[in-house]
């Protein structure tokens, strides 16, 4: 397990662009925290990192899923809006991120189930103003 503590939002969004610069496609990013703590930021920046505009990154919370073609194509999935009792199985997610993209999941606790036999794990925490805690691990299934 990694942990990263960042100052800003601009940090954060570093981080995850270099750990998206290394993506070559398939990888599953699950991402948890509270609300504010950060999912979106990371994500903007692992766009950044494979090669999408950032700035078309927002939280897709009434979409539910967005797609954003670069490098790699990045599948942006945020869970917060569902139930529970298994929603989560209609969104199709199982069938991304394909070998050409990469899907990152905002509320990743809310998922039923995991289809991926690897995913990276990242837990954003508030610490404080602008500082973010960051826990990354690569979970193998």
């Amino acid at each position: 397990m990694r942990v990263e503590t960042t100052q800003s939002v601009a940090a954060t969004e570093t981080l995850a662009a270099e750990i998206g610069g290394a993506f070559q496609g398939g990888e599953v990013v699950l991402l948890t925290g509270e609300l504010g703590s950060g999912k979106t930021a990371f994500v903007r920046g692992l766009a950044r990192g494979i090669g999408v505009d950032p700035e078309q990154v927002a939280s897709p919370t009434f979409v539910l899923l967005t797609a954003h073609r670069g490098r790699l194509t990045l599948h942006h999935a945020d869970l917060y809006r569902l139930n529970g009792g298994g929603d989560d199985a209609e969104l199709g997610l199982e069938e991304l991120p394909g070998p050409r993209g990469v899907l990152a999941i905002e509320w990743a606790e809310r998922l039923s189930y995991l289809p991926w036999s690897r995913v990276l794990r990242v837990g954003l925490e508030h610490a404080g103003g602008d500082v973010r805690r960051v826990r990354i691990e690569e979970e193998a299934s």
